[in-house]
């Protein structure tokens, strides 16, 4: 099976027992539920090789180079931010928490300040605020902290029934006899074309790993129960039971289009995947990227230690009588291409999309919701 990324699956989890007296001692910052999140992802493994968040030398050096320090594919930053007055300093065992819920111990290394413009130009090429990832960065404190964690607790989540760690996808793909695997990344319920590239990919390998990002997305965007019981009904119905599984990511949707691409790929290394599909505009917003600069980043990274597999344009072809694309379709004059946009104003006007266009079961499960978009 494929190595993690750096080598090693990082494990973050505290392996010592600390009261609660322990606990109350230490000085303690609250965190958002995004932050909780990506503490758990970097205590799971997730973010391998990464043990903790980002310091100013690794920030520099992702933002330059997409790299960390010591050569390692990195393209995203992980920032801890912190109001400038809390009193933590380099040296200092602090405590995240959320609420009145012990997250984990963290050694502070650093406490810096940034350009957060720099931030946003480097990683979305853009500093225009109607960018959710931009608006986000922007929305940021002045100051910032690195260090080293130790998990205590999870957070709740409403979706455990779906979340499997690194370690345990690892497992299941042992179990199962796949030492090929494909990952697919998404934030939507699947469409005949998501269908398509989904097996087409899968017709190489020996399994596919479904991964749906679960956490914060920009208004407009399918709620994440949308998103999960939707593909329940694609799997249940529409794949073999020994070679397709699903397991969440629970971080939020960055809107970095190519640079998001290769990070969405080593995370999925992490997990245990050998393959990812990138399709057309991958992760990508408005028109702030080219819909194909998530393609061609990654012949920046010869050395990533996944197999990118590219998608560019897919439709139905009322000739050819299916799912087809620009290489194996003569027939421009009958293709209808698949549309987020009008998916969602039919679903809105409570539209059944044509079965061409989107299984039954699917836009059964959709409709099947009073609010199925983030507001």
């Amino acid at each position: 099976m494929i190595r993690p990324h750096g080598g090693r699956l990082v494990n973050r989890f505290s392996k010592k027992d600390l009261s609660s007296e322990e606990l109350a001692e230490m000085p303690a910052i609250e965190v958002s539920t995004d932050i909780s999140r990506e503490i758990e992802n970097i205590g799971d493994g997730v973010f391998s090789p990464l043990e903790g968040f980002m310091g100013e030398n690794s920030l520099q050096s992702v933002l330059d180079h997409m790299r960390l320090p010591d050569d390692t594919a990195w393209t995203l930053p992980i920032l801890l931010d912190v109001n400038a007055g809390d009193g933590i300093s380099p040296g200092d065992e602090i405590l995240l928490k959320y609420g009145d819920l012990p997250l984990a111990t963290m050694d502070v290394e650093e406490k810096f300040g940034f350009d957060k413009s720099e931030i946003a130009q480097k990683v979305y090429k853009t500093t225009d605020p109607t960018h959710p990832g931009v608006n986000k960065t922007l929305s940021l404190t002045e100051v910032f902290i690195s260090g080293r964690i130790s998990v205590i607790n999870r957070l709740p989540s409403d979706f455990e029934l779906f979340h499997l760690s690194p370690v345990e996808t690892r497992c299941l793909f042992r179990e199962k006899g796949w030492r090929t695997v494909v990952g697919f990344q998404t934030r939507n319920p699947p469409h005949m074309g998501h269908e398509y590239v989904q097996k087409t990919a899968l017709t190489f390998v020996d399994g596919i790993f479904i991964n749906p990002v679960i956490g914060r997305k920009k208004a407009g965007d399918f709620r994440d129960e949308v998103i999960l019981q939707s593909y329940e009904e694609l799997l249940k119905h529409y794949y073999l039971r020994d070679r397709a599984m699903m397991s969440i990511l629970q971080t939020e949707m960055r809107y970095a289009g190519p640079r998001e691409a290769v990070f969405h790929a080593l995370i999925r290394k992490n997990y245990g995947c050998s393959h990812f599909i990138v399709g057309r505009d991958h992760a990508g917003v408005g028109n702030f990227y080219g819909p194909f600069d998530a393609h061609e980043i990654f012949e920046e990274f010869p050395d990533l230690g996944i197999t990118p597999v590219f998608f560019s344009s897919f439709f139905h072809c009322e000739r050819c009588g299916g799912v087809s694309n620009e290489k194996t379709c003569p027939h421009d004059g009958s293709r209808v291409h698949y549309s987020g946009t009008d998916i969602r104003r039919m679903i809105e006007s409570n539209q059944v999309p044509p079965a061409n266009c989107m299984r039954p079961e699917i836009a059964k499960v959709i409709l099947g919701f009073k609010h199925p978009f983030v507001e």
